[in-house]
């Protein structure tokens, strides 16, 4: 799942909710059907084990103290997936393995590698405790472009290799639309869209997904002769949102019942929802 939307609308907050960094002041999260907000002592710790993290910059997510083994095997010791450094040794050449690097980083610090070099390794040191979860936050906007197709190489690789489940989020819907099978659209705190990739990209269906598609320069026709959409002036404080739909301002669609109610996201089709009152089944399901 790729969630996407401009820079301040909550993506972050949402990964660092989703995996239990952060509490909600109000709702719930839900993993596998149980509310994981109220988790404490062991509960918390195992859940942690099952879901991680991979931060933007692995230039400030990883200890400069620490070398390459201390960082993948910490984890391992902490939730007893090992007993000893030494049990550790195996597991951690392999977890290089993984990411595709060799033994011979094990004794190296941070500042000996490069960037996609540490985002390699933070990759590997959330797969330490034999994750299944896992949110990447922007995982390839600090890189260069040759180390971000190569990022995202590995995490494709690693999905189908490990059978994980990904929350990837960016704000580049070129990276989204090549990882992700779904995407979710957030504007101001809130899910705004929801769907499959393919039919996202091919008819975005809220307004503010059709600007987010239409801002995308591209020599590909079908994108390259879509009319472009421009919002109106600045996105609003996330402190003080504007009343009814908090895209009504800037909408180029908006009608009068925009800034009076606030549209529910609404199931479309099986495999879509939206949160616009220029759906009927929105209009109805918001009344």
């Amino acid at each position: 799942m790729g969630i996407v939307g401009e820079s301040g609308c909550g993506k972050t907050t949402l990964g660092r909710l989703i995996v239990r960094l952060i509490k909600p002041s109000a709702g719930a999260v839900r993993y596998e059907g149980k509310d994981i907000v109220g988790l404490q002592g062991s509960e918390l710790k195992n859940f942690r084990k099952r879901a991680q993290i991979v931060f933007q910059s692995p230039f400030l997510s990883l200890n400069p103290t620490f070398k390459v083994f201390d960082t993948l095997a910490e984890p391992m010791l902490y939730h007893r997936i090992v007993t000893s450094k030494e049990a550790a040794q195996e597991k951690v050449i392999q977890l290089l393995s993984f990411v595709g690097l060799g033994e011979e980083f094990l004794n190296r610090y941070p500042h000996e590698l490069s960037g996609g070099q540490m985002q390699r390794i933070a990759i590997a040191r959330a797969l330490s405790v034999e994750s299944e979860f896992l949110v990447f936050d922007e995982p390839t906007s600090s890189l260069d472009v040759s180390a971000q197709a190569q990022i995202l190489n590995l995490i494709k690789s690693l999905k189908k290799s490990l059978d994980l489940t990904y929350v990837f989020i960016s704000h580049n819907l070129s990276v989204v639309s090549n990882v992700c099978r779904r995407v979710a659209v957030m504007y101001c705190g809130k899910l705004v869209e929801v769907s499959n990739t393919n039919e996202f990209f091919s008819d975005p269906k809220h307004p503010y997904s059709q600007i987010l598609l239409s801002s995308i320069l591209t020599p590909e026709s079908d994108v390259r002769g879509r009319e472009r959409l421009l919002p109106k002036g600045e996105p609003p404080s996330q402190v003080n949102p504007p009343s009814g739909c908090r895209f009504h301002p800037r909408c180029p669609f908006v009608m009068p019942i925009c800034s009076e109610r606030d549209p529910t996201l609404t199931s479309l089709s099986s495999t879509r929802s939206v949160a616009c009152f220029l759906y009927p089944e929105v209009l109805t399901a918001s009344s």
